[in-house]
């Protein structure tokens, strides 16, 4: 069986230290002794149901935590358990006998991966079978499989969120343990009696726990599907751009946007941070990551030398934070200090594999993260508004638009065709508070549909939630009643965040 160990009562903070709670016992668990990928998963499943079944009968909320990453109180449970699960960090291959006769994806490409694996940990895995992923965040740091169930996105416009990777899940309840996958059949039957598990095959059920927030059940692994290896080339710079150029980034015309800056080539990946104060007056951040080959003879370069952690966080650090004067000049030096120099001649240090484009950071304690997504082709007309009332509220960091496909999953934030995604990541000043909630309050009024991250500060309640995903959040609430019909079975991953945005 797999190994569960009770460290007893504790305070429990999770990875940035922006939330803390008192839980009643923190668990950990991780791999037995089994032999073959099927019995590690039986094994785990079976063990985390045992817990979920006691926890039921005493009224005992459980909280699965992966790397504790979400800024928000998703993970948060007074006086409940906190089941750790870092430990459960296997991933395995599939045998062709797994793969389901209808199933159209070769097996080479799927990876089950446990539900503790870290991104970085799947990113490995996947190389070392000459595969990657197409997408992901910022960092590596995260549970693969909590960044899913926040709907994590990257910079990649033809594709949506990490979650977009799954194929299937196993998800126990404290009455049964599923594999929930799509109306066509990717798991063959043998395979998912070996792991002890019922199969459910809905499109429904299974879109709404691509992105489950933690309200659906314990995922205790994922099947996911991964592209052959490929490289990227990273282009990066501080550099002035013009109205005319979120015109274009509006319209799609990213080639256009990357001849002007960066290659004259379709880019894979773009990203454009903002000083809120003068966007235009001031130097913009600008990346670009175009697809290449896959070459061995390339020497990884370090994810310093590949501009990881480029995103707003790691760029800002506390600096903002130690003063309230002179901002717009503040930020921009924070900018591009944290900034690595141009890059945007034909280096080999500068072409890495997907997986060499993140790495994990350092925990931040005094931070804010928000971030709103509309429809791409409204950038036009809303990036004054949300540029003047951030400012107007404070604007205590920077602006970063990123380009994002719609992505799967009901309660996946990326809704539309095509996506922008605006961050307002830095300092947890009261500045970015109140710089945020101005944006959110423009938007409302204006008209603008948007949604927001569910890992991240969101001001969101259960009315807000059933505006913003209409009938995709019904047939998210159906799904967790096929699968926890009885009241009491959701009760088990009930915390105060979760209740409120009315998804238990």
């Amino acid at each position: 069986m797999a190994k569960l160990t009770r460290l007893g009562q504790q305070i429990w903070t999770n990875y940035h230290k922006t939330a803390a709670c008192n839980v009643k016992e923190r668990l950990e668990i991780a791999n037995g002794e089994e032999s073959g990928g099927r019995a590690y998963l039986k094994s785990v499943a079976e063990t985390v149901l045992e817990l979920l079944k006691e926890a039921k009968q005493y009224n005992i909320p459980v909280r699965p935590i992966g790397a504790g990453w979400s800024p928000a109180p998703i993970n948060i449970v007074e006086d409940g358990w906190l089941v750790e699960t870092l430990r459960l960090n296997r991933t395995f291959k599939l045998d062709a006998d797994a793969v389901h006769p209808d199933c159209e994806i070769p097996p080479e490409a799927l990876l089950l991966v446990q539900c503790g694996a870290t991104v970085d940990e799947v990113y490995e895995s996947a190389e070392q079978l000459g595969r990657s992923l197409r997408t992901g965040g910022a960092s590596n740091g995260q549970s693969f499989a909590g960044a899913c169930a926040t709907g994590t996105h990257g910079s990649v416009w033809k594709s949506g969120g990490i979650q977009d990777h799954v194929r299937a899940v196993q998800l126990v309840t404290p009455e049964r343990i599923f594999w929930i996958a799509p109306d066509k059949a990717v798991l063959s039957d043998e395979f998912i009696t070996q792991t002890g598990s019922e199969i459910i095959r809905d499109d429904r059920i299974f879109a709404a726990c691509q992105v489950h927030v933690g309200a659906m059940g314990f995922i205790t692994a994922l099947l996911i599907e991964t592209d052959p290896i490929y490289m990227v080339q990273n282009i990066q710079k501080a550099t002035k751009i013009e109205r005319e150029h979120i015109d274009w980034l509006c319209r799609g015309e990213f080639t256009k946007f990357s001849r002007e800056f960066g290659l004259n080539e379709e880019p894979y990946f773009q990203q454009i941070i903002l000083n809120p104060f003068d966007p235009f007056g001031k130097n913009a951040l600008l990346r670009f990551l175009y697809k290449r080959p896959f070459n061995p003879d390339i020497k990884p370069p370090t994810p310093s030398q590949m501009g990881a952690g480029y995103d707003a966080l790691t760029l800002l650090g506390n600096l903002m934070a130690e003063s309230e004067f002179f901002k717009a000049e503040i930020l921009q030096v924070a900018m591009e200090r944290g900034y690595p120099k141009d890059q945007d001649v034909d280096d080999p240090e500068r072409i890495a594999t997907w997986g060499n484009t993140t790495e994990e950071h350092t925990p931040i304690a005094n931070l804010f993260n928000g971030s709103v997504t509309i429809e791409r082709s409204l950038l036009s007309e809303a990036f004054d508004l949300i540029i003047d009332s951030f400012r107007k509220g404070g604007g205590g960091t920077v602006v970063t638009l990123r380009f994002v496909h719609k992505a799967q999953g009901l309660l996946a934030p990326a809704r539309w065709e095509d996506n922008v995604v605006i961050d307002f990541d830095g300092p947890n000043v009261e500045s970015s508070h109140s710089g945020y909630k101005k944006v959110v309050e423009a938007l409302d009024d204006a008209g603008v549909p948007f949604t927001r991250h569910w890992g991240k500060t969101n001001n969101l309640d259960e009315r807000r939630v059933k505006r913003d995903y209409e009938q995709d959040y019904a047939n998210w609430r159906w799904a967790q009643a096929q699968v926890m019909p009885d009241p009491a079975e959701r009760q088990v991953f009930a915390n105060d965040e979760l209740v409120k945005l009315g998804l238990i």
